[in-house]
């Protein structure tokens, strides 16, 4: 995304990650690369369904982005060969890197909980089919009663707005970090969709229990000012949806300490980031990652000095 729409989000945070020590079960899976699934593993409909606990939960495909391998967005500070050579050994394309784009659904008995909206019409993403996708999982836009915002990065509320500048979910409380709500209220380039959404928004402070017993916030610092993941939990089983705390399936899980253009605050991102994947790796928490390949279920295992994707097939 266009660096100039993060340095106007005036981006800053200190470190702070906590999650649950629950770590439920998952077969045992060698820790090999994991290559993103063919064009043809995403359904024409949008929509991967599985389970959290006794919830119901779906991927809900939006779009891509694709990010050259140019030294400008992800490794800075290394060469662009440096980075093509992590693609290389994990069977990637060396030249570009691509990041799904595919926000949450979940079903809490009369609740419909949506984490994050996709990117709507932004420029720099393929996306925008958040509303056919919802369709597709049998949900209409009026249906979606909480809203999880995990930042307020173009591809993340992108979709809260529909063509007209209305609400595209009328009838969902909008969830965000008081952090992250002041800092998207101080920006001049979002102030109309601040306005139009305000009257929705439930800001909270970071780490709260946002609906207790069935969400909390996870502070995951350094990216904006007041980046939350989001733990969900349905009994003893646990998903901890992980925002932008980790962007691309290799290169960040692989190398946590190379920065990525996006964060605001690059060495506590990087802190942030690995102790993020330390804790998922040591607990084999079950995570989601909004940016990783559809469907972006999995979990992380360490390998050597970083960690590696482990994808669920849900």
């Amino acid at each position: 995304m266009p660096i100039h729409i993060l340095r106007n989000l005036g981006l800053a945070g200190l470190l702070a990650v906590t999650t649950a020590a629950h770590a439920d079960p998952i077969q045992a899976q060698p820790a090999s690369p994991a290559t993103p699934p063919a064009a043809s593993a995403i359904p024409a409909h949008g929509v991967t369904r599985f389970k959290i606990g006794s919830l119901e939960a779906a991927a809900l495909f939006d779009g891509t982005i694709t990010i050259a391998n140019d030294g400008k967005t992800f490794g800075l500070g290394h060469s662009p060969a440096e980075v093509a050579a992590v693609l290389k050994a994990n069977g990637l394309r060396q030249d570009q890197l691509e990041l799904g784009i595919q926000p949450l659904l979940v079903r809490s008995g009369a609740r419909v909980l949506l984490f994050d909206t996709g990117a709507g019409d932004a420029s720099f993403a393929r996306g925008g089919h958040i509303q056919a996708s919802l369709r597709a999982a049998g949900v209409g836009p009026a249906q979606v009663t909480d809203i999880f915002i995990s930042h307020a990065h173009p591809d993340h509320v992108g979709g809260l707005l529909g063509s007209g500048g209305g609400l595209a979910f009328p009838n969902a409380a909008i969830h965000l970090s008081a952090p992250e709500w002041a800092a998207m209220r101080a920006n001049k380039d979002q102030a109309a969709l601040a306005a139009a959404i305000a009257p929705k928004v439930i800001a909270f402070a970071p780490g709260a229990a946002v609906l207790p017993g069935l969400v909390t916030a996870v502070p995951v610092n350094g990216h904006t000012p007041g980046h939350s993941a989001y733990e969900i939990a349905s009994g003893p089983d646990r998903l901890l949806y992980i925002g932008d705390s980790a962007h691309h399936f290799v290169i960040s899980v692989q190398k946590p300490e190379w920065t990525v253009e996006f964060d605001g605050d690059a060495p506590t991102a990087q802190a942030s980031r690995r102790a993020l994947l330390r804790r998922a790796a040591d607990q084999n928490l079950r995570l989601y990652a909004v940016h990783f390949p559809y469907p972006g279920v999995g979990r992380v295992k360490a390998q050597g000095d970083g960690f590696v994707w482990i994808p669920e097939t849900p």
